[in-house]
């Protein structure tokens, strides 16, 4: 993959966009007379629950940051426990939060963040021709309508770009509107313990036969090395 490392130091991009819905939870339901004398109970996901599978939704309008990096954390690295809540004290403490809180993180937020937890994070300016290349899910800023806003790129393949949107949920973006949207630049977070199986690089399909071919398969160990990632914790 080409890509050329960046200076994270001198991004000031900054994010924010609109609050997020009320959620709706899901609840069993009850089947009666199937069979003459049973009850079967059938858990089913509220539209919402779908919509926000494998994706930690954000509850601020300025912490869509703060939630990306909160579900690399846990999809990607196992960190089961972790929220958005969680992310959003310790961005705090690496950064100015009445600034935060009125004008959204920045990326510097972020990559202080990461640093602090020992975690490391690489910021790559990359072409368009390079995005299918991009083999981990990776945290992107994009102008929606003048919004600045954090989401997580999971996988490109051809035409579709697959969103994890803290705030709009998991989506599929065509990929010209993700490069009207995008800044070419893409944030990593580099650690021990990556799940090269995680679930953010097996998004959900669109319901066509074009489906077939975005193939699901684990990271290689050389291209985590080409990410960043040391030999010690890939091999």
């Amino acid at each position: 993959m080409k890509t050329v490392a960046i200076s994270l130091l001198s991004l000031t991009l900054i994010a924010g966009t609109t609050l997020p819905t009320k959620r709706a939870e899901a609840s069993p339901i009850r089947l009666g007379n199937v069979v003459p004398g049973t009850l079967v109970t059938k858990e089913v996901q509220s539209i919402r629950e779908l919509r926000f599978e494998n994706l930690i939704a954000q509850e601020t309008d300025f912490s869509c940051g703060a939630a990306s990096l909160a579900t690399i954390l846990k999809y990607a690295y196992g960190w089961s426990d972790v929220t958005e809540v969680d992310v959003l004290e310790g961005m705090f403490a690496v950064s100015d939060p009445e600034l935060a809180q009125r004008m959204g993180f920045s990326l510097l937020d972020l990559r202080n963040y990461v640093e602090s937890i020992g975690m490391r994070a690489r910021g790559y300016e990359i072409e368009e021709d390079a995005l299918d290349a991009v083999s981990i899910p990776v945290i992107v800023l994009l102008d929606l309508a003048g919004y600045q806003h954090f989401v997580v790129m999971k996988k490109v393949v051809g035409d579709r770009v697959y969103i994890g949107d803290p705030s709009l949920g998991n989506t599929i973006m065509p990929r010209s509107d993700f490069m009207e949207a995008w800044n070419n630049i893409i944030f990593a977070v580099i650690g021990e313990d990556f799940d090269t199986h995680t679930v953010l690089l097996n998004p959900s399909q669109p319901l066509t036969a074009h489906r077939l071919t975005d193939v699901f398969s684990p990271v290689p160990k050389q291209q985590l090395l080409d990410f960043g990632f040391r030999h010690a914790e890939v091999f």
